[in-house]
């Protein structure tokens, strides 16, 4: 069995660093619009149930082709998950993907001191 040179270690964590950069650069910038971020906390707020295109346009009052369009964003950011239900799509956050990146912006938060960032204030447990 090879172990792995100090310098290939490095060089792997250093990748792995900015893929994680890259993923939450990409999910950040997803939320950095209005319509997006109040679909995003819309769906957060449905639970693992989440919701029907058709209640998000009539609760957000947004357009369909227009939540389409910032559904397909989110999505394609890793943030939301779609669910095929016989005719009809169901939305839901991805509370995996929305904690890792919350988690991602307190890692070190305070450089590991004691300070107000909680595990649970972390997570979200749906």
């Amino acid at each position: 069995m090879e172990t792995m040179s100090i310098e290939a270690l490095a060089e792997e964590t250093a990748a792995e660093q900015a893929a994680s950069e890259q993923t939450a650069v990409r999910r950040l910038a997803a939320l950095a619009h209005a319509v997006r971020l109040r679909v995003f906390r819309a769906l957060v707020i449905a639970g693992p149930n989440g919701m029907n295109p058709g209640v998000m346009q009539e609760g957000l009052n947004i357009p369909p082709a227009t939540l389409s369009f910032h559904l397909k964003e989110l999505m394609h950011a890793g943030l939301v998950e779609q669910e095929r239900n016989g005719r009809y799509l169901i939305y839901r956050a991805a509370y995996l993907e929305m904690n890792a990146l919350i988690g991602y912006l307190t890692e070190n938060c305070c450089q590991g001191g004691h300070c107000a960032v909680t595990d649970q204030a972390k997570a979200c447990a749906c």
